[in-house]
């Protein structure tokens, strides 16, 4: 299905878009959500993430899980190991800055949830995403709608799983570009990140497709 837009509602996300699927005779759903489309910097990452939607105390267990762009970062370190601990699989992908420039930052992130999901094991029966339509590339009973995080509670733990996945991989960058600050702004348009690109340049890491790294690139002129 083609993403609906709806509003976000009110309060924690739960599970009535899971129950639809398993009320068709989707047992295994997966959520899925990315991290990284807006950033400079960096791959975009995707993360797929299957909840056992039989288990009686679930959002109990998954309590204070939600949309990862309304927690801190302390919070989202700890209900990344609460999710681990939960769920009954999660996948993981990721798309370079490489492919981001050539295919386009949609293309790259529907990659990054492909790879996710092709990472689930066991395999998913239906899926529920945020904002991203995947018919073309999964042929599985779907749903994408916008503000998934904030409804669905596989969406909002795959958007924390994805968060905290590409914050790692970020900071672990620092090492390899020191003076760019990665681990503080995890690749995204900071002034921080104006500054240090232009002190120092475009690194290998940085999307060249995306206006002010390519205006860096193109010169005064440009």
């Amino acid at each position: 299905m083609k993403p609906s837009l709806r509003p976000p509602k009110s309060g924690h996300p739960g599970l009535a878009l899971e129950r639809r699927f398993t009320a068709q005779g989707c047992g295994l759903v997966a959520g899925i959500d990315e991290a990284g489309r807006g950033a400079w910097a960096g791959p975009v990452v995707a993360a797929a993430v299957i909840l056992p939607l039989e288990r009686p105390d679930l959002e109990r267990a998954l309590a204070g899980v939600n949309d990862s762009k309304q927690l801190t970062a302390r919070q989202r370190e700890r209900l990344f190991g609460v999710i681990y601990g939960v769920a009954m699989a999660v996948g993981v992908g990721e798309t370079p800055p490489a492919d981001i420039d050539r295919l386009g930052i949609v293309p790259a992130t529907r990659l990054a949830m492909q790879q996710a999901v092709r990472r689930l094991s066991p395999a998913p029966e239906a899926l529920v995403i945020d904002a991203v339509d995947l018919t073309s590339l999964i042929d599985l009973p779907q749903q994408a709608l916008f503000y998934g995080d904030a409804i669905s509670l596989s969406i909002a733990a795959a958007s924390i799983v994805a968060k905290v996945s590409r914050d790692r991989l970020m900071m672990a960058l620092e090492a390899e570009y020191p003076g760019y600050r990665f681990a503080d702004h995890k690749g995204y348009g900071t002034r921080a990140h104006q500054a240090a690109l232009a002190q120092q340049g475009v690194t290998a890491i940085h999307r060249k497709s995306y206006a002010p790294v390519r205006r860096l690139l193109s010169g005064p002129e440009g």
